[in-house]
């Protein structure tokens, strides 16, 4: 996921984006701990994922003047 894809989408769907994200490192945290995820790199990924999201989120707030 590109950071330039991200700034295309509104505030709400960056939100749900988050959410969404916040959920599957939650999952791929419990496929580890279970023993059932092959690549750990995932979780880099997605947590990189995450702080594009948020950092874009902070922008677009920034700049509407809600922040």
């Amino acid at each position: 996921m590109k950071a330039k894809d991200l700034r295309d989408l509104s505030i709400d769907e960056l939100n749900q984006k988050a959410k969404d994200l916040t959920d599957e490192l939650f999952k791929l945290r419990f496929r580890q701990s279970t023993g059932q995820l092959d690549s750990t790199a995932m979780k880099g990924k997605v947590r990189k994922d995450i702080a594009r999201v948020k950092t874009v989120l902070r922008d677009k707030e920034a700049k509407s003047g809600n922040a």
